[in-house]
């Protein structure tokens, strides 16, 4: 089973996608398999990350900007403003797909471990991942 779900971002920053990507995931009805998502975008990412102090997104975003700046006189691809390049930088240094075991009928996260979509660019828009449930 494979389903598209449809996450609308309000810029830059970590979006909680646990509820989504647990609702998607309940409805394959599958006691035990394997859970695959995968981000169709160059420009954003998927993290498993702590989902109960937010300070710690927080700084995991202030050290990825702080790793890939924006306005780097370095890039050449400039077209779609100064955020843009640096989320493909983001992109390729992060993950775009995760795999999460399902073990009696639900995702295998641990107690503080959510599933997030890491958004690289300010404005907001909308993002898709695709969520593979198999056995």
């Amino acid at each position: 089973m494979i389903k598209t779900v449809a996450i609308s971002v309000s810029g830059q920053g970590l979006h909680d996608i646990t509820p989504d990507i647990k609702r998607a995931a309940a409805s394959a009805e599958l006691p035990e398999g394997l859970c695959t998502l995968y981000i169709q975008h160059t420009s954003a990412s998927l993290l498993i990350q702590e989902n109960y102090d937010p300070s710690a997104r927080v700084d995991l975003e202030n050290w990825l900007n702080r790793l890939v700046p924006e306005n780097d006189p370095l890039y050449t691809h400039t077209m779609e403003g100064p955020d843009d390049m640096p989320a493909h930088i983001k992109a390729a240094l992060t993950a775009t797909s995760l795999s999460i075991p399902i073990m009696n009928g639900q995702l295998a996260l641990g107690t503080w471990q959510g599933i997030f979509l890491w958004e690289h660019r300010h404005q907001p828009g909308g993002r898709k991942v695709l969520v593979h449930i198999g056995a």
